[in-house]
């Protein structure tokens, strides 16, 4: 990922099997659009670098398994079949799909690590009707409880101002939440016009970055990661100064946790299914005895 605009040739793929591609989208450019004049979007640069994948029969030639912001990048999931878009589906449904991002805050973030556990609503609010907001915010319709888990990585500036680089992992997928939830704590993401109602636009780009994708599909689970933008190398404007953990440390728990958490559903599923077979086989028993006694009550009736 570099500092450059986004063009049709520029499309990074980090894996590709028979049912999958991953890329590494590109900040600043949109997924798909029915608008003519979009000149730049993944649909584009896939069919450019793809065309015999296409599948003429969607709408936009390709099936994406999720979305991205236009301002964010990293992996997106492309599915080439429908077989394939219905297992990723299912996974994405059932909340088994882990998702970690990268992004820069603005100020340094106290608790290493936190929860943040805001619910998040549409804007009805005049001129902020393509925004999202937190529970309690004036104009805030129909929230739903949304989940982020915040991790600590380093502390440093950026173009000379105090940023916080962080892990954020979404437990739920509601639109905009990340850069919400951040926004909701007072510390916005670095670039994010829209949150910062336009005060924010000197960096090249919005700092939030898909960093890591795992999909538990059966019997090959995809996981996949799309690079570290955030280094100096990329945006010398960035100067870590203090680190608290290493990102691949870290990515790591995050997977060792999601890999727990999947055990402990398939142990629940497990549970639930033996009780409802013992509930059906009690409640059978049970039919069996009253059929019994109701035969011996009518012969007894009839004596």
């Amino acid at each position: 990922m570099s500092s450059e605009p986004a063009s049709i040739e520029s499309l990074r793929v980090l894996y590709q099997s028979d049912e999958y591609i991953v890329v590494d989208k590109h900040w600043d450019i949109r997924i798909d659009s029915k608008m003519w004049y979009e000149k730049q979007t993944v649909q584009l640069q896939l069919l450019h670098h793809f065309p015999h994948l296409a599948d003429p029969s969607t709408y936009y030639g390709f099936r994406f398994c999720h979305q991205l912001d236009f301002s964010t990048s990293g992996a997106l999931c492309v599915a080439l079949n429908k077989a394939a878009a219905g297992r990723a589906y299912r996974c994405f449904k059932d909340r088994t799909v882990t998702k970690a991002y990268l992004s820069l805050l603005r100020g340094w973030v106290e608790n290493e690590t936190r929860t943040l556990d805001f619910a998040v609503g549409k804007n009805s609010m005049e001129g902020k009707t393509h925004m999202m907001c937190i529970e309690g915010t004036e104009g805030c319709e129909n929230p739903k409880p949304s989940q982020t888990e915040l991790i600590v990585l380093e502390y440093g500036v950026y173009d000379g101002d105090p940023v916080t680089k962080v892990l954020l992992q979404p437990l739920t997928g509601r639109t905009h939440q990340l850069r919400v939830h951040c926004s909701a704590i007072g510390h916005p993401i670095v670039g994010d016009f829209t949150y910062s109602l336009g005060a924010d636009d000197s960096p090249y780009r919005m700092m939030l970055h898909a960093y890591l994708l795992r999909i538990p599909l059966e019997p090959q689970q995809l996981l996949v990661t799309a690079g570290d933008p955030f280094i100096p190398t990329v945006d010398p404007k960035w100067v870590p100064q203090r680190s608290l953990r290493t990102l691949e440390a870290t990515v790591e728990a995050v997977l060792e946790h999601s890999k727990t958490k999947e055990k402990e559903r398939e142990v629940a599923r497990s549970e639930g299914e033996k009780r409802k077979q013992s509930k059906q086989h009690r409640t059978g028993e049970s039919e069996e005895q009253r059929r019994v006694c109701q035969e011996w009550l009518s012969e007894w009736a009839g004596d």
